[in-house]
């Protein structure tokens, strides 16, 4: 590659480096808060949430790498355009057209990286996340008992434990339920125990006591016993899973649909193609987002004040390109063979490219003339 071809291109890739570690952490900061409440309250360890905030980044990332092309385009341009490093090649006789090789191979180099996230790792870590939570559901110590809290796992049930022993004993049981039509029952117990019997769960309670209050009179009913079980079961009841999700299938899945992976994922398969190609086209948008942030900045030329008009110019196609690539998607997902409408988005970033490029090379085509005006 040319000199100048070297030094554009590392530019972008350092200010994409930048970018995207950014966009990144603002992304896994907000998903790794509710990961972080909803596996710590839940008695999960901070091993299985570090384990989840990994299974989530690569989708964390397929989010941000567009974004963050098109922010390191619109800062590499604006900044040689400010530093006249731009007029300077042009002057040699580069056009537009010329300096905006660089910017394709980048924005190539982050297309093939997308590529590699929604057609491989995205799937991979979709499905390994789903199995892990089914998993942690499954787990009835993690989502059912917690030490020191009062929890409510269904409606009208509470149950608190003060101590949970690495044994497993649980000491200081108190459990209160609420749901039945003619008597509310509390049941308190110095140790309990959890067993499985068969595929249910049972709370074996030992050295405590039940009060029964009575709905219709009002009256309190206390009985103690040595033990006593109490199902769990309906508590901590999980429906299984059944199937993948579209999420999970790769790609060239998604483009050849069977009734059985209909039937599976609960989609049409209309809906299906247009999910495997909207992945195609995710890829794609990381070249365009790179080429429109450049071709919009190139727009004018140079000036003093900036190109802070230009920069605005280019957040807005961004905005309508984003905007066609949802109603393309609907479009595609809504009417059978219409999968061609999930690159509506990819063909409109072209266009917009091709026609500030050219704008460019044309710098008196929207102005007089310097000879019209004798």
């Amino acid at each position: 590659m040319p000199r100048f071809d070297r030094y554009m291109l590392a530019q972008l890739m350092m200010l994409f480096g930048f970018f995207s570690l950014v966009l990144v952490m603002v992304y896994w900061i907000n998903q790794a808060v509710r990961l972080f409440d909803q596996l710590i309250a839940d008695g999960q360890s901070f091993g299985v949430f570090l384990e989840f905030t990994a299974l989530s980044l690569p989708s964390v990332i397929r989010l941000a790498l567009p974004l963050s092309a098109f922010a390191a385009s619109v800062y590499v341009t604006n900044r040689m355009s400010t530093e006249s490093e731009l007029v300077v090649v042009q002057a040699t006789g580069f056009s537009p057209w010329r300096m905006a090789r660089p910017v394709l191979v980048f924005g190539l180099i982050v297309a093939a990286l997308m590529s590699v996230l929604v057609h491989l790792l995205v799937p991979l870590s979709t499905a390994q996340l789903n199995i892990r939570q089914g998993e942690i559901a499954q787990n009835v110590t993690a989502r059912l008992l917690t030490e020191g809290q009062f929890l409510e796992p269904a409606p009208g049930v509470t149950v608190y434990i003060r101590e949970i022993t690495p044994a497993g004993e649980l000491r200081d049981v108190f459990l209160s339920d609420l749901r039945g039509e003619s008597a509310e029952i509390t049941y308190t117990a110095a140790q309990a125990y959890l067993v499985r019997v068969s595929d249910d769960a049972q709370l074996v309670m030992v050295d405590g006591l039940a009060q029964t209050l009575r709905k219709d009179t009002g009256r309190l009913f206390t009985t103690s016993f040595d033990d006593f079980a109490y199902n769990i079961g309906d508590l901590i009841a999980v429906t299984p899973r059944e199937g993948r999700s579209a999420k999970e299938l790769m790609t060239w899945e998604l483009l050849n649909p069977t009734p059985a992976l209909e039937a599976e994922t609960g989609r049409s398969a209309a809906r299906l193609v247009a999910d495997a190609h909207d992945r195609i086209s995710q890829a794609l948008l990381g070249t365009v987002g790179a080429l429109l942030g450049f071709a919009a900045l190139m727009v004018g030329g140079f000036s003093r004040f900036g190109v802070w008009r230009q920069v605005l110019g280019a957040i807005f196609l961004i905005i309508v390109i984003k905007a066609i690539e949802t109603a393309g998607l609907n479009i595609a997902r809504s009417t059978p063979g219409m999968w061609i409408a999930s690159y509506l988005a990819i063909a409109a970033g072209i266009f917009f490219v091709v026609t500030l490029l050219y704008i460019a090379t044309k710098p008196f085509l929207f102005k007089r003339k310097p000879g019209a005006l004798a």
